[in-house]
């Protein structure tokens, strides 16, 4: 990418950052402010949906909304695992930035985030479906308002809470099977659960232990990947959708929307309706990435011991993809129905909609399921897309985009400044723009605009997955057009690959001497990432900069 296309941090230090100028806007909405809609996706990577997997299923929906937007080809997640992940969506801070390093850290409500701006100026905010702010053993029915929501139906990966409330109350008849698809019994809350104070854990695990999840038309359901054992409306999918799209059809037209709509799926356990099964041709299905990591000496030791690892590629890797596919013809079918809610409540022309994941899926790439400290390219890159006033239709573009840059992208959307860190005293003198975010805006690249000093590589780090508790298993990347480099510490290991050239990273260079070179520039580039992963400085506990 030419130089004066380049964007990053070390600019920034050099006095190029970018900030608005823009004036806040009143409590009161006005008339002509967007609506901003999210389709969030858990884990699910731009390779399943825009890669050769795509050839396997028809995403009319997910097409349309690439067809009348701009599709980021090259967004990766800067952490991949659900909380650090959603917590830098929310903030645009970086995992240190905001303090969320991994799964069981929770967001701290103080830190700005784009909810409460949007909130604050007018809009009516709504969350559906999963937010995972909060860790989901610390219990079920969590308060997230005060994270700058007006309206919260939640439901998460756990399944027990609202949704499971409402199947008991609205559909008893699937009440049992439901219970079945509750893998986490062990959440404290479980042990005396709702008004009765019932140890629906206990009955849970009964209900799972006898559980039969194969059925004649689908032998191949485990409790790992099985057909939804009750109807597609009953699902979390749909229940959902039901509530997005409602609070997209009632509330005042006069007064403008953020609708997080934000699924649970196609997390594992793969589970779609039965009948989205029909819609994956099992034959194109492609095949995993190999297992190229077993017989190399510089493979980092963790490997063989992180979620989901196989060291042979499992006999019924292409039925496991089945489940997932199918998951996606569901998910695609959801964003079909709240397009025509954008339109039936005639706010389709001033909407903005994006559509997004958390982290990706490696989906027996290389012999892993999950995400975490692999980096490869099916667990960091994802699908990013957006549709709106103002901007191109059909557009592709490969910069580099990381999840920081959507908290500035949505405050350009509802004309609002970003929120500066309090600064008060005599001893501190904040140059112009000084304490910036990490991210920057995508509506000018979204406009078709060519935008100066973009972002030449992108930052990925792990700590632990809810596996492990050692830096064994943290890994940090530096990634460019070209290259991929990941360090383990301690000698754990380390890779390079060459993007262009071997983009299923099937051989790792780092010990290869005629890639010396590439290995110290990346290595160095690492280095320097490390040290401004610190900056902006954290909004967590800060009272006020440049006192003492």
């Amino acid at each position: 990418m030419a130089d004066d296309l380049q964007f990053n941090r070390r600019n920034f230090l050099a006095g190029s950052a970018w900030c608005s100028t823009r004036a806040l806007a009143g409590p009161a909405a006005q008339p002509g402010k967007p609506n901003i809609v999210f389709f969030m996706v858990d884990q699910l990577s731009a390779k399943w949906l825009w890669g050769s997997a795509a050839k396997a299923i028809r995403t009319p929906n997910f097409d349309k909304l690439r067809a009348t937007g701009v599709a980021f080809t090259s967004t990766c997640v800067s952490n991949p695992i659900c909380c650090a992940s959603r917590a830098t969506l929310a903030t645009g801070l970086t995992t240190r930035g905001h303090g969320v390093l991994q799964n069981g850290y929770e967001l701290d409500p103080s830190i700005p985030n784009f909810m409460q701006q949007l909130q604050r100026n007018g809009w009516r905010t709504g969350a559906f479906g999963k937010l995972h702010f909060h860790s989901q053993y610390a219990g079920v029915h969590h308060d997230y308002r005060p994270y700058g929501f007006d309206v919260v139906q939640y439901t998460e990966d756990a399944r027990a809470g609202n949704w499971l409330d409402w199947v008991e109350r609205e559909q008893p008849q699937y009440y049992k099977n439901a219970l079945a698809t509750i893998w986490a019994a062990d959440i404290p809350e479980l042990k005396a659960y709702g008004p009765k104070r019932i140890d629906l854990g206990s009955r849970i695990k009964d209900v799972r232990r006898g559980f039969q999840w194969a059925t004649t038309e689908f032998p191949a359901n485990t409790a790992g990947r099985y057909t939804l054992p009750f109807p597609g409306f009953v699902s979390q999918t749909e229940w959902i959708t039901r509530h997005a799209t409602e609070f997209i059809e009632t509330s005042d037209r006069a007064r403008p929307v953020y609708a997080h709509i934000s699924y649970v799926q196609p997390h594992s356990p793969f589970c779609p309706p039965a009948d989205y099964m029909r819609n994956v041709d099992e034959s194109r299905i492609p095949e995993p990435a190999g297992i190229e990591w077993v017989n190399d000496p510089l493979h980092p030791h963790c490997f063989a011991q992180t979620e989901g690892a196989h060291q042979t590629m499992p006999s019924d890797w292409r039925t496991t993809r089945h489940y997932y596919m199918a998951d996606l013809t569901h998910l695609d079918e959801q964003l079909g129905r709240v397009m025509k809610s954008l339109e039936h409540s005639g706010r389709a022309d001033n909407t903005y909609l994006i559509m997004l994941s958390d982290h990706g899926e490696l989906f027996l790439d290389h012999g892993f399921t999950g995400k975490g400290e692999r980096h490869y390219d099916a667990c960091v890159r994802v699908p990013l897309m957006i549709s709106g006033p103002g901007l191109k239709q059909g557009l592709t573009r490969e910069e580099p985009v990381q999840l920081e840059d959507i908290f500035p992208t949505v405050m350009e959307m509802a004309d609002l400044p970003l929120p500066a860190p309090r600064s008060i005293g005599p001893y501190l003198k904040m140059p112009p723009g000084a304490e910036a975010y990490p991210g920057k805006s995508l509506l000018p690249s979204a406009r078709g605009e060519s935008v100066a000093r973009w972002r030449d590589e992108l930052w990925i780090e792990s700590y632990n997955n809810i596996g492990s508790t050692t830096p064994a298993f943290w890994a940090r990347t530096v990634r460019t057009r070209d290259w991929r480099y990941t360090m383990y510490p301690g000698g754990q290991g380390e890779q390079l690959f060459s993007m262009h050239n071997d983009p299923d990273e099937q051989h790792n260079l780092a010990g290869d001497s005629g890639y010396a070179a590439a290995r110290r520039e990346m290595r160095e580039r690492l280095l320097e990432q490390v040290i401004l992963q610190d900056y902006p400085h954290t909004r967590h506990s800060l009272f006020s900069l440049g006192v003492f």
